[in-house]
């Protein structure tokens, strides 16, 4: 029997835009709930998909009193099995924070062969996507930076599990727990999850995504143990394209004898030494991220066609750079990123102060004047990236308060952890840049029956690059058929 339909919506954040489609329930009867919208089924080769819409609280504390956001969620089956019933639902919770779900265009990787089993929900978290999302133009219509602040403080791991509890109830068949799939961000999102709604939940598995918990755990220890792995990545690079060394220091040195420090960007903003390090963001922790960054270094400098012409840099590189830094399509990483690492504490812009003490090894231009191989910066963000990233100037302020803001609640409750009763298996991925090594196996040991699979022959973008085969994987853990640590 259909459960009686929650109370009226009383206010949205943002409307929805397109019409409303006939609402379906889980068994495709007829919904009544004026929370959830579900759209017809559509088509992509060998894929069945259709959208659903959901009105959820901002701050599910307040269900009632508190504003409405829209959470988008896609289901997604085999071709042709649209019409099946099924119980069986797995919820991908997707790297971040603050990146939507992956949009699928063909039956391929992990997706094809999770749909072999499940309905698959490809949810955009929060503020992402297609769910009421926080972008660079909109986050401008908050009056002050203190009333952003106070809109992004309910965009972390709690409410997005609340978010998936949501749509759980009225998505599922019966409300019947479902298997998380987290990826990165999402796997923190996950062990969240098993530790305040793990009722909710069938299985997890967790691909490169065991957050840091320990006791005294702060943004800074996390940042000082990524440095570490960062440092690693870099000599792997240079070591391997070491054509690339003094290609990168004629470029610093370029930059940092130009007007101003640096060049401007062809959106705007300024590229600088320290803003060129940013590139190891993408480029050294994921797979084929080495190749792509030596590529593009190759195409740095626009070929001088007149005698005693000026040496300048391609617009191909400037513009290859803002297209490997998406703060411009995803605010929400750069203002959140450390603060997904607080709790009941401030950040104090924790990777800058690691930064000051790796200064020797980090300092650009020192490195380019000697010849020396020029390191590029992880998963962090920094406080200048508010001055010189166009996109992000409006919220330098905001970002500010976010770094000195103490009252963030707890993501985790260990004890819980301690006594989990639902099945989890785990890719660690030894030489993950993103997700510290040792600090992702003292969590681990805090999880009662996780089971690990511990491997170096992916990057953190396993799932990405063999997701089938990390699937597979996981999926055999989970079932006694794969051997586990």
């Amino acid at each position: 029997m259909a459960a009686p339909p929650p109370p009226p919506v009383s206010m949205l954040v943002a409307p929805l835009s397109l019409p409303i489609p006939e609402n379906l329930g889980a068994n495709g009867e007829r919904c009544s709930y004026e929370d959830h919208i579900t759209g017809d089924w559509y088509y992509v080769p060998d894929l069945s998909l259709r959208d659903h819409r959901f009105s959820v609280p901002l701050d599910h504390s307040h269900p009632h009193s508190s504003a409405k956001i829209i959470i988008f969620a896609r289901e997604v089956v085999a071709g042709g099995k649209e019409k099946q019933v099924s119980s069986s639902y797995l919820l991908f919770l997707q790297g971040g924070p603050g990146f939507e779900s992956p949009r699928p265009t063909e039956a391929s990787g992990w997706i094809k062969k999770a749909c072999e089993d499940y309905h698959v929900v490809l949810l955009d978290q929060r503020g992402t996507g297609l769910s009421t999302p926080l972008t660079v133009s909109n986050l401008s219509q908050f009056k002050s930076s203190a009333e952003l602040v106070n809109h992004l403080k309910h965009f972390r791991a709690d409410n997005i599990v609340k978010d998936a509890e949501f749509i759980r109830t009225r998505l599922v068949p019966n409300a019947a727990p479902w298997t998380v799939l987290g990826q990165s961000y999402g796997g923190f999102c996950a062990v969240t999850y098993l530790s305040f709604a793990p009722d909710g939940l069938k299985s997890v598995l967790l691909t490169g995504g065991i957050p840091p918990i320990g006791n005294g755990c702060s943004a800074e220890t996390v940042y000082r143990a990524c440095f570490e792995q960062v440092v690693h990545q870099n000599e792997k690079f240079y070591r391997r394209f070491p054509q690339d060394i003094p290609a990168v220091c004629e470029l610093v040195n370029f930059l940092s004898e130009s007007k101003g420090g640096g060049v401007p960007l062809p959106a705007g903003g300024i590229l600088t030494p320290k803003g060129l390090q940013v590139l190891g963001l993408t480029g050294l922790g994921s797979g084929g991220g080495f190749e792509r960054l030596h590529y593009m270094f190759e195409r740095i400098w626009d070929p001088v066609l007149f005698p005693r012409g000026d040496k300048q840099i391609s617009y191909y590189f400037l513009k290859a750079f803002e297209n490997w830094v998406e703060f411009d399509t995803n605010p929400i990483y750069a203002l959140l990123h450390e603060s997904i690492y607080c709790q009941g504490a401030s950040s104090q812009w924790s990777a800058q102060k690691i930064r000051c003490e790796y200064e020797s090894i980090f300092d650009p231009i020192t490195a380019a004047k000697e010849n020396r191989p020029v390191f590029f910066t992880g998963e962090m963000i920094f406080p200048w990236m508010f001055d010189e990233f166009h996109a992000l100037k409006p919220f330098k302020e905001a970002a500010h308060l976010l770094a000195e803001k103490e009252d963030w609640p707890s993501v985790y409750d260990v004890k819980a952890l301690n006594r989990n009763q639902v099945p989890v298996a785990a890719a660690v991925y030894f030489e993950d840049m993103y997700v510290n090594f040792n600090l992702a196996m003292e969590t681990a040991s805090e999880i009662a029956g996780i089971r690990l699979w511990v491997t170096n022959e992916y990057m953190h973008s396993g799932l990405r690059d063999s997701g089938s085969q990390v699937f597979d994987q996981l999926m055999g853990i989970l079932q006694g058929k794969k051997p586990w640590f």
